[in-house]
């Protein structure tokens, strides 16, 4: 049974979008930033705020209710339902500690059926002196070196992974240049039944 690593936010949510048209536009009326103009990630730079500004405002909605009640990507939680049996899965994210309990809490409440372990690759933050065991994505997946197969929408994840010899999936987002849909992306995880 093949092992399919899965990223968290962005690929099994829509954080990004839920982020900003419902947390940082309203408190920011005058942005005209929409989603999909996301062209880089992270988007303080086209925000016009600094690097800190951004973290903080992405760490108070992780923290939030909205955040709370996001719900699934139906497309890939359908996936999940049809295929999730064939596979294991591990999720991966990289959040700040602070908001990890909140990740994994949100996980198990969708994917539990399926994804039975969560790691955390721990964004880092000023003032946080935490022990550091893994710098990166591509470090965890060294260290675990199970991953058959690796989804994320982070173009610079999917070729760290590629590197280390893992079948690599790119969830189509705005920032990634991806030029294939997200029904095309799970119809090539799909693929890898076969393998």
């Amino acid at each position: 049974m093949k092992t399919i690593i899965w990223d968290i936010d962005d690929v099994l949510n829509e954080m990004m979008r839920l982020w900003l048209e419902r947390y940082w536009v309203p408190s920011h009326p005058n942005c005209t930033l929409i989603y999909e103009e996301i062209t880089g990630n992270p988007p303080h730079s086209l925000l016009g705020v600094s690097i800190s500004e951004y973290l903080a405002s992405l760490d108070d909605f992780r923290l939030s209710k909205i955040a709370e009640e996001m719900t699934p990507v139906p497309e890939v939680l359908s996936w999940f339902q049809q295929n999730g049996e064939y596979f294991r899965h591990v999720g991966l994210t990289s959040v700040p500690l602070i908001a990890s309990s909140r990740s994994a809490a949100w996980v198990m409440k969708y994917f539990g059926q399926w994804i039975r372990t969560f790691h955390v690759v721990p964004s880092s933050r000023e003032c946080e002196r935490i022990p550091v065991y893994d710098q990166s994505k591509e470090d965890f997946l060294r260290w675990f070196g199970k991953a058959d197969i690796f989804v994320d929408d982070n173009h610079l994840n999917i070729e760290s992974a590629q590197k280390l010899g893992i079948h690599t999936i790119l969830i189509p987002r705005p920032w990634n240049g991806s030029r294939i849909t997200l029904a095309e992306s799970l119809q090539v995880l799909s693929s890898y039944l076969g393998i």
